[in-house]
């Protein structure tokens, strides 16, 4: 079987050397901020993206003859932290409260992907005005470690490497619009809100 060739980012071994890389994306690459400062104990941090798409039907045909985004798109998601050096989960978060009727106002969360081990290639994702919608802790005589899980909804989310730029990995390999590239680094907070939609095809139309 010959080896696969280091030039191309889906193939591994270098085939003059037969070294080989960790193509393999690592959670231990990857810490959650707010404010800059680490959030401490993080267990899992879930992450969801979802809006409605409206299909078009007409009377005579059986089938969609059309589709489209029905709603904006919902980010919301949970994280789960162990109650460490005392403080809650809230407290982890570095914020100056405990319950969620407290939270006033909301806040940013970042996440710093290091997997690169280039900082001027660390994507950064802004999750931004997350709001608490539920925390969640169980006492356990089984398991005396305590976790609390925490649920919320923000505005929108967006993701740029730290020396500026699209976080697309090899934009070579991808169909690039630069409205949706945009909408992903944040400029717009949805690739709708731009012009000439209706002329656009297979991202190559401005």
């Amino acid at each position: 079987m010959p080896l696969r060739n280091v030039s191309n980012p889906t193939q591994i071994v270098d085939p003059n050397t037969g070294r080989n890389r960790t193509g393999t994306h690592l959670s231990t690459n990857i810490y959650l901020a707010i404010d800059g400062r680490a959030i401490a104990a993080v267990q899992t941090c879930q992450i969801n993206e979802s809006r409605s798409i409206k299909m078009i039907d007409e009377i005579g045909t059986d089938g969609h003859i059309d589709s489209a985004p029905q709603k904006s798109t919902d980010i919301s998601g949970q994280c789960k932290a162990v109650r460490y050096n005392g403080k809650r989960i809230a407290e982890a978060f570095h914020r100056g409260y405990l319950h969620v009727s407290a939270q006033r106002t909301p806040f940013n969360i970042e996440i710093y992907d290091l997997f690169r081990g280039d900082e001027n290639n660390t994507i950064i994702t802004t999750i931004e005005n997350v709001w608490i919608k539920s925390i969640n802790v169980t006492y356990s005589a089984s398991d005396f470690v305590i976790i609390e899980d925490m649920g919320w909804e923000a505005e929108s989310i967006h993701s740029f490497r730290f020396g500026g730029g699209s976080a697309i990995f090899d934009p070579s390999q991808v169909i690039v619009n630069p409205f949706e590239q945009q909408a992903d680094v944040g400029q717009y907070r949805g690739a709708l809100d731009a012009a000439g939609l209706i002329n656009a095809f297979d991202g190559s139309s401005l």
